[in-house]
Parts: structure tokens; sequence; C-alpha cells
């Protein structure tokens, strides 16, 4: 297995082909989760998953994994403005490495700064309302990071 501050390239060159790839955007309550499609050219908002415990976490993700075929998991890495790591990053990297210990698909990490933002603006803009933002802004920073991964690719 590829260690997640490996390129995305890079990883993705023990992926097999017809696997598709999962973006995550790790909060502290919440976990969004986005697929790719066969092609790897589109990312599409699955699910907002309610954090729990780590392990009931973990095994979600392991079932949309096996469900949706997935090869790779492009992991938002919250980095601070500046670029520096602070308290979330630690937190996201810990996820990774206690995930590794119970699935063998490969994590990388992706620079999510202002994924959410971004959504958020996106959804003001569509004149979403505030519970209906709340409701579906996870899976969507989600799809924003996969989106970003897969459109580096080209």
């Amino acid at each position: 297995m590829a260690p997640p501050d490996v390129p995305l390239k890079t990883a993705l060159e023990t992926v097999l082909p017809d696997k598709r790839l999962m973006g995550l955007d790790l909060g502290s309550k919440t976990i969004g989760v986005a697929t790719s499609d066969r092609t790897r050219m589109i990312a599409t908002p699955i699910e907002t998953i309610e954090r729990k415990k780590f392990t009931a976490d973990a095994e979600r993700l392991m079932s949309i994994a096996t469900r949706e075929n997935i090869g790779l998991i492009v992991l938002g890495l919250p980095v601070n403005m500046d670029g520096t790591e602070g308290p979330r990053c630690q937190s996201t990297r810990a996820f990774a490495r206690n995930f590794a210990k119970l699935s063998d698909i490969p994590i990388v990490y992706w620079d999510e700064r202002l994924s959410t933002a971004a959504v958020e603006r996106m959804l003001i803009a569509a004149d979403a309302s505030r519970a209906k933002r709340d409701q579906v802004i996870d899976k969507l920073a989600a799809a924003w990071i996969l989106q970003a991964a897969l459109d580096s690719l080209r």
C-alpha cells in the first residue's frame, strides 16, 4: 500500500483500472463521501456519515468502498492557509493511519484548503436554505476535493 504522502499519480499506478476513487471530507462531526465514475473523470457526492466511533465510521466507509468498487481514497487534508499543519491535520493523519490498519485500500492526501468555503458560496448563490446547506455541504465538499484530484490527472 502506498503511504498517504505519495503523489496521486504514483499511488494510482498500483490501482486496477476498473476501480473507482473515493473522496472524503473528514470533519469532527461528519464525514462527507464522494466517488468517481469508472472513467475517473467526474466526482459525485454519495452521502454524509454522522461520526460515531472510529470503528463504526471505518466499517461504514469500507462498506461503501466495497459496494462502489473503490481502489483508492483521496482524503482531504485541512492544511492552514499559510501551508502549515495544525491539530485538524494531525487528526486526519491519525484517522488515515488507523484506517490503513483495517483496510488495504490505499489513501492519498489532497490539500482541501477552501473546499468547504467554496461549496458554501456555491450553495448560497443557489439560494439553498441554511438547513439544506447543512445537509449537503460535507458530501459536496468531498466531491469538490475528489474532483480537484481527478482534474489534476489530466
